[in-house]
């Protein structure tokens, strides 16, 4: 098989697992419970937002990735149309990111949390993960 012939079936095999990984990212992964999303950003980032189930509450993780050290966001987060977090964050060496974690109540049913953080350039990252009712916990 000559390399253009593995390059062109590999391109093909990567092609055809593309919308099962798609449909995933859409939904959000699961893992232990707990919901990963994948955020919308404007070229040149990347976010996501994980929420999981931790001792009776819930644990929220947002990562924003820039590639660039230096960079103050403005960052906002809701649990159920609460206000969770508002603050500045700014990208740190090596990787030229941040994250947010917090820890806020685990309401009676679906919990939803939002999370956007905008540059100072205009830039803004957004992801909205809904945790369902029962999602790897007790109810009550």
């Amino acid at each position: 098989m000559t390399r253009r012939s593995r390059t062109i079936a590999l391109t093909l095999a990567v092609l055809a697992a593309a919308p099962a990984s798609l449909a995933l990212a859409r939904q959000g992964g699961r893992d232990a419970g707990g919901v990963l999303v994948p955020g919308s950003c404007g070229k040149g980032a990347t976010s996501k937002l994980a929420v999981k189930p931790d001792s009776g509450r819930l644990e929220v993780e947002f990562e924003v990735d820039q590639n660039r050290s230096g960079v103050p966001w403005n960052v906002v987060i809701t649990h159920e149309r609460r206000l969770a977090v508002q603050g500045r964050r700014v990208t740190r060496a090596p990787s030229g990111s941040f994250s947010v974690e917090l820890r806020v109540a685990d309401l009676a049913g679906a919990d939803q949390v939002i999370a956007r953080a905008t540059s100072r350039t205009g830039l803004t990252c957004r992801a909205t993960a809904t945790l369902p009712a029962g999602a790897g916990r007790a109810e009550g």
